[in-house]
């Protein structure tokens, strides 16, 4: 499996972070979040989830999503699992992390692989942005986090309606589990992505605020 990294340029040891990807691959926008997380001072990596279908460095336009289906649809919770636990082992190995200091976000497809990720290892904190397919099938992953989850969805976003949100609350609720859930009642899907129409400046300017701020009272 092929992974993307990034680092701040200070020395000494660092706070680590799981960047999982959009179904798009790890394209320029995934690159480009990389990079602003290795500036706020995250050793980040962010693996090819794609790579048992596809050849290393795969991306798909983003007006082309039956490009991308089949790879979508081939990922299982299992296979994730085990990207969740080698990326999470790479960055414990790596000398500039902190491996007692792991966040974890994720994007779209990414967004349901970061609740994954908090429902499967041990982390500080994971975000997870309009994670499309948590409910109804992962609800009952819910009693198994090991971590606070920021979600962020989009009032307007029609693949996540209302009734998806309020099953993924209620279970983190039932199971005592921490959890924020923000809506931004003009933003649609996608709303942090500034490569896609969909993109909202304000939805996504205050998730990035609310993001950091949500990370670094975790690993503080």
């Amino acid at each position: 499996m092929r992974a993307y990294v990034t680092r701040p340029e200070q020395a000494g040891k660092h706070p680590g972070l799981l960047l999982f990807q959009e179904a798009y691959g790890v394209n320029p926008h995934i690159r480009d979040i990389a990079g602003r997380f290795a500036r706020e001072g995250y050793v980040t990596i962010a693996p090819e989830l794609f790579h048992r279908t596809v050849p290393p460095g795969f991306e798909a336009p983003y007006d082309n999503f039956e490009l991308v289906r089949p790879h979508v649809q081939a990922l299982t919770p299992e296979n994730l699992e085990s990207d969740i636990h080698a990326a999470r082992a790479w960055l414990e190995q790596d000398a500039a992390t902190d491996r007692d200091r792991v966040v974890a976000v994720g994007f779209c497809m990414g967004g349901r692989v970061s609740y994954i990720a908090a429902t499967s290892i041990p982390l500080k904190a994971a975000v997870s942005f309009y994670g499309g397919g948590i409910a109804p099938a992962l609800v009952g992953r819910a009693p198994r986090a090991q971590a606070p989850v920021l979600f962020f969805w989009g009032a307007r976003d029609k693949g996540i309606p209302e009734d998806q949100r309020r099953a993924i609350i209620d279970a983190m609720a039932a199971a005592d589990k921490s959890y924020v859930a923000v809506v931004f009642s003009d933003a649609g899907h996608a709303f942090f992505c500034d490569a896609r129409p969909s993109y909202h400046r304000p939805s996504a300017t205050a998730a990035w605020v609310l993001t950091l701020a949500f990370l670094r009272n975790a690993i503080a």
